[in-house]
């Protein structure tokens, strides 16, 4: 009986291949044909990709909403800022020139890639062939999204010369230092450093022209502040806190007003309001907040890489 039950064990531990999935021979056709790949190179590959079900265990899983001060916390604590302070002065001259090119503050680009991945330390653990394939054939829901993505990562691949099977990523298959998907890494990386290569998996020059790349592609607004802390007094009338007013009508309908006077005009805002354990903080948040946002749709993400960038310029100065 124990031998039987260790025979089921030891099959149950061993990887499910990938090539009989529902629909890899028609997309085998379709990148044959439209992209001039060879079929026999092509079917190589997915006889090696793995079947991965905790990846969709993982895109599954429900979100937890923290509170803001417990999520606050895991991006903007002691050890980030100083791992982002060493990684700022390791690539201050790569930093300086993006900033100077794109018109985006060092501080965000650096505080991005350690959100993202602890500035280069944590890029993630799934095989990305074995993710994209996963999610392109085994996830109905999301399947033209990933398949357009594995499309993407094995152009890359060809463009880039990697090894199909050794490159790893996030469970979604965003890859590298700023966690791009495939097809913002074919869209937005860069060669910064100009050695011949984009390669943000391992370069962090690549990695931080092609963050601000993004972020200026995305509409990034350099002489344009990302969010200020503002007071609300009791009792007022909000509203709907997401439409975007001109900060005047924040303060003079909303009772809003400053922590610090405003250095010039502000554009147009809206309010973002963060629950605390005694109560609310509020911040007025402008289109670069949207701009951070664009990378991960969530105003905790944002408002985080926001503190943190603060943090580390404050630590520097």
């Amino acid at each position: 009986m124990r031998l039987i039950s260790l025979f089921f064990l030891l099959l149950s531990s061993q990887p499910v291949f990938a090539a009989n999935l529902p629909g890899i021979p028609q997309f085998i056709d379709e990148m044959v044909e439209r992209h001039h790949f060879k079929r026999a190179d092509l079917e190589r590959v997915f006889r090696r990709a793995e079947q991965r079900p905790d990846v969709i265990e993982a895109i599954e899983k429900p979100a937890t909403l923290k509170p803001w001060a417990e999520y606050r916390a895991n991006f903007v604590n002691p050890q980030r800022i100083k791992d982002g302070l060493k990684f700022w002065k390791k690539n201050e001259t790569y930093l300086n020139r993006a900033q100077r090119q794109f018109g985006v503050p060092a501080e965000y680009i650096v505080a991005i890639i350690g959100v993202e991945t602890m500035y280069g330390k944590q890029t993630g653990r799934f095989r990305t062939l074995d993710a994209l394939t996963t999610l392109a054939f085994d996830y109905p829901s999301r399947a033209p999204y990933f398949r357009s993505e594995l499309e993407q990562y094995l152009l890359l691949a060809s463009e880039q010369d990697f090894n199909l099977l050794s490159v790893n990523s996030s469970y979604a298959g965003a890859l590298g230092i700023p966690q791009f998907m495939p097809s913002n890494y074919r869209k937005y990386a860069l060669d910064y450093n100009g050695n011949g290569h984009t390669d943000i998996l391992h370069e962090p020059a690549d990695a931080i022209g092609s963050v601000a790349n993004y972020f200026k592609n995305y509409g990034w607004r350099s002489d344009e502040p990302v969010a200020t802390q503002v007071h609300v007094a009791e009792g007022s009338n909000l509203g709907d806190l997401m439409v975007v007013r001109p900060v005047m009508g924040w303060t003079t309908d909303a009772g809003v007003s400053f922590e610090k006077d405003p250095q010039g005009i502000l554009p147009p805002a809206w309010l973002l309001d963060l629950t605390l354990e005694n109560g609310k903080e509020y911040w007025l948040v402008f289109e670069n907040f949207d701009v951070i946002m664009r990378y991960n749709i969530s105003s905790y993400y944002a408002m985080s890489v926001h503190q943190l960038a603060l943090a580390m310029l404050d630590a520097r100065s």
